[in-house]
């Protein structure tokens, strides 16, 4: 049970002395009021509405189309939350300034005692607030510290990513973008830490939008960090052995040898395989299309292995017979532009001079009704290969 704090200072002021009847009343009535007042303060604070629960409505509220008091609730969500830290910063801090704290110096091993002892309840919530957010090895016993990531625990990362998301769907890029920025700079403090790729994908989106393609392929190398496959010295022979295998060998025997399951970096491999191929860099654009390729075929293979536990790769073309047999499959080949990929993996690869290779990917797409302007494209491109002159992403 959680102890009720010790009186405010000016309690010890209620004596009931000498004097009359009268006045003693007065006195022990005035008393009883502020001990009131103290008391429904205190509980007050306890049962304050969790940020939290003001971003859960904004997200209902959002999902439902009600943008505008979405937005709202989004704002309270980051104002309750800076107004909760605040309070408990301000808790710490007037602890720390007790002249018996101050003679303790620094050190929360002194400090924590002295809370305990004097039932200091609203500095005590204050650094097990700390203790639960921050990693307590990372304050090194330092109080200062401590009232130090209260000032950082008032950024609400989340809130400011859905008041990005408010702004976007109204059509406010600029403000969105902002958003996205913010939310991206405050990832220290995201409560689901890998939710930082989906906001640098949301700023890649309206960079795009922009054609301001030289900060969109840094936000894209900066997700693809994450891939460990993909990132590291280490990595560029492996990179190289792969390459060999798919343009000496075939697609077959590429995708028996090689899978890759990290669904979360495809989009990024993908995007800047097209940006590579549209600037010309034909060699850059075929190793990030070649990874959304590998990918996109393993997230397919496994899901199907996974329904179906015989099933054994020999082919793209038994494979997508499978694929098609699944609406979950069949729109994960739509979301990710699978035929695209495919085509312009071809076309990236006769830009890096590979004819015979880029033919296997245009044969397969010519052969495919399901694949739409991809296969028409792909049959252009076998009766006379051609690079494409584009001036901005396809």
């Amino acid at each position: 049970m959680q102890r009720m704090p010790p009186l405010g200072k000016n309690w010890k002021g209620c004596t009931l002395g000498k004097g009359s009847e009268k006045m003693k009343k007065a006195r022990m009535l005035g008393c009883l009021v502020f001990f009131l007042c103290e008391v429904l303060g205190w509980g007050q604070r306890q049962a304050e509405r969790p940020y939290w629960f003001s971003l859960e409505r904004g997200k209902s509220l959002f999902r439902k189309g009600d943008y505008g008091n979405a937005l709202l609730a989004f704002e309270d969500a980051r104002r309750d939350r800076r107004d909760i830290y605040t309070r408990m910063e301000q808790d710490l801090i007037d602890l720390l300034s007790i002249p018996e704290v101050r003679l303790l110096g620094d050190s929360l091993a002194q400090i924590e005692p002295y809370i305990a002892e004097r039932y200091q309840v609203n500095a005590g919530a204050a650094l097990r607030e700390v203790y639960f957010r921050v990693p307590r090895a990372s304050l090194e016993g330092s109080a200062t510290k401590a009232l130090e990531a209260l000032g950082r625990l008032k950024n609400y990362p989340e809130a400011e990513y859905w008041i990005g998301e408010s702004y976007r769907v109204e059509g406010e890029l600029t403000v969105a973008l902002r958003q996205y920025q913010k939310a991206h700079e405050q990832r220290a403090f995201l409560e689901n830490p890998g939710f930082d790729i989906e906001i640098l994908y949301k700023i890649v989106d309206i960079l795009k939008i922009r054609q301001n393609y030289t900060e969109m392929e840094k936000r894209l190398l900066e997700i693809l960090e994450q891939d460990t496959l993909w990132s590291g010295e280490i990595n560029k022979n492996t990179k190289s052995v792969m390459l060999r295998i798919l343009e000496n060998d075939g697609i077959s025997r590429f995708l028996t040898v090689y899978r890759y399951n990290n669904a979360l970096v495809e989009r990024a491999h993908r995007v800047l395989g097209l940006y590579y191929y549209i600037s010309g860099r034909h060699n850059r654009a075929v190793e990030h299309l070649m990874f959304a390729f590998l990918i996109q075929n393993t997230v397919m293979i496994e899901e199907v292995i996974r329904n179906q536990y015989d099933f054994t790769f020999t082919s793209l073309e038994n494979l997508l017979v499978e694929v098609m047999r699944r609406p979950v499959l069949a729109d994960y080949v739509e979301d990710a532009e699978y035929y695209k990929t495919l085509y312009y993996l071809g076309a990236a690869l006769y830009g890096d001079g590979k004819l015979v290779p880029a033919r296997r990917f245009w044969t397969f797409l010519s052969g495919r009704f399901d694949a739409g302007e991809w296969g028409g494209r792909a049959n252009t491109q076998l009766r006379s290969p051609f690079v494409e002159q584009m001036v901005e992403m396809p």
